[in-house]
This record gives structure tokens, sequence and C-alpha cells, in this order.
């Protein structure tokens, strides 16, 4: 398993210091360059455990990633809205890339990854232009070099339950990556279940087409049957793991198979 290292601060704020905790591979020493993916938790931009994706980071350093889990602010605990848990996505991403030679992380393979609100920020990150913290080294870039979505909420302007958690329908409109989809963007990996009533398949399947018509990179892992956060448990957590890595494999983030 890949080995848990303390928890690092990445953003203090006003509601208090928010962290990256890093899942390091066992032969990991500073100054490499190595690829790098930050996961996102889930919760509705209302709450979520820091350490959902814990296995898969425990299995991506186990293929040489140094990866990490992230925390941001959410509405329950520290009353802020949903863009607010995209601008601190974008810290994360860009404190790592600031502090890549002491993690170990090569800058320009940083994979963003989360689900369902998480997946949305990821993309966010991505896709959506500003929303930047104004007092950061707006120079360091804060887009993912490939993005990893796990029934991410890609229209949160069609649902106005999701958008009055922007704060308004023309911020909810602004943060839905699928209706900013353009040339140039990031590869993206997906996975969605074909009857999640929370995050519409549709949702998904219409990404992929808009990613694919505008000449971007796009592979989409389908689940038959499967409801909302079906990855967290099997089999879909293993079949999900499994197609991630093929991948990272793919853009070389990850050594194959032998």
């Amino acid at each position: 398993m890949g080995n848990v290292h303390k928890a690092l601060v990445y953003k203090e704020t006003p509601q208090g210091a928010l962290v990256l905790t890093p899942y390091l591979p066992g032969d990991w020493a500073k100054g490499q360059a190595r690829a790098g993916i930050v996961f996102f938790p889930g919760g509705g931009w209302t709450g979520g455990t820091p350490t959902q994706f814990a296995p898969q980071a425990h299995a991506l350093a186990d293929r040489g990633m140094v990866c990490f889990c992230a925390d941001y602010r959410v509405m329950s605990r520290h009353a802020v809205l949903a863009p607010t848990c995209v601008e601190d996505g974008k810290s994360a991403i860009r404190w790592l890339r600031q502090h890549a030679d002491e993690l170990g992380l090569d800058p320009g393979r940083l994979v963003a990854a989360g689900g369902s609100a998480g997946g949305h920020v990821a993309a966010c990150a991505a896709i959506i232009p500003g929303f930047d913290d104004p007092s950061e080294d707006l120079s360091i870039s804060s887009a993912p070099d490939a993005i990893a979505l796990f029934n991410a909420a890609l229209d949160v302007a069609a649902d106005p339950a999701l958008a009055a958690r922007f704060g308004s329908e023309a911020v909810a409109e602004r943060l839905s990556p699928l209706r900013h989809i353009r040339p140039g963007l990031p590869p993206a990996w997906l996975t969605h279940g074909s009857e999640d009533v929370v995050v519409p398949c549709r949702q998904a399947h219409q990404f992929v087409n808009l990613m694919l018509d505008a000449g971007n990179s796009v592979t989409f892992l389908e689940a038959p049957g499967a409801a909302h956060g079906f990855y967290n448990g099997p089999p879909w957590q293993a079949l999900t793991l499994d197609s991630l890595q093929v991948f990272l494999e793919g853009l070389g983030y990850i050594a194959w198979h032998s």
C-alpha cells in the first residue's frame, strides 16, 4: 500500500486551514518528477469525507504516482457557497505545482480527480477560467493536465436546487462545465452509473459527445444499473480503478503492467 504521510496545509482561510493528505510510493524521494493526482471528495458542496478516495490513492501510489486527498471548504462546516469549493480546488492544484520539487511531482503531469461535487471541482479547474484566489500567484496555473471524474455534476445550472448552492443562476451557469466545452481541454476520463438519480447519466453522455466534437480526448466507462456513488464499493470500485489505470497508462503517467 502507498505510504500515508502527514497532512500538509495548502491554504489558510478565515474558516481555518485546508490540508492535503499525501499517499506516496514506497521508493518516493524529493526532487523526483513523478506524475501526480489530487482527489476531491463528494458531498454536494455541503459536506464530505476528505479521504473518500484513499483506496484509489493507495493503489495509484503503488503504481508510482504521488497522490493526494484534498479537503476544501463546504457549506455545512464553513458556511460558504459552492464557488468557494471551486476556488479551493484551484488553490490546491496551484499549491501542488508551487511545491512540486519537494513533493517529487512533475508539475506538467498533474491529474485532478473527484466524485460528484468533487468531480465538479476537478472539472471546473480544467475547464472554467477565473474563480481563483486573488491572493495567490496567478502566474502558476490552477488547471490540471488531465481529469478523472466519478459521477461528476457537470451541469449545475440545470437543477434549480443545485443552482441555489452557487448563489445565483448566472454563477451556476458559469460554473457548469458541460456548457463551456471547447477545443484544447485536457484529456478526460469519466465514469457514471446508468441509474444515477442524483446526477443524471445523460450529463456524462453529453459531456463525452461535446468533448469529442471539440476534438478533445475522452474515455467513458458507464456502469449499467448503477446508482450514485457506485464506485465506493465492490464490484465497481475495482472496475473503475482498473479503467482509470488504463487511462493513466495511456498518458504515460504510470507504467504499463508487465
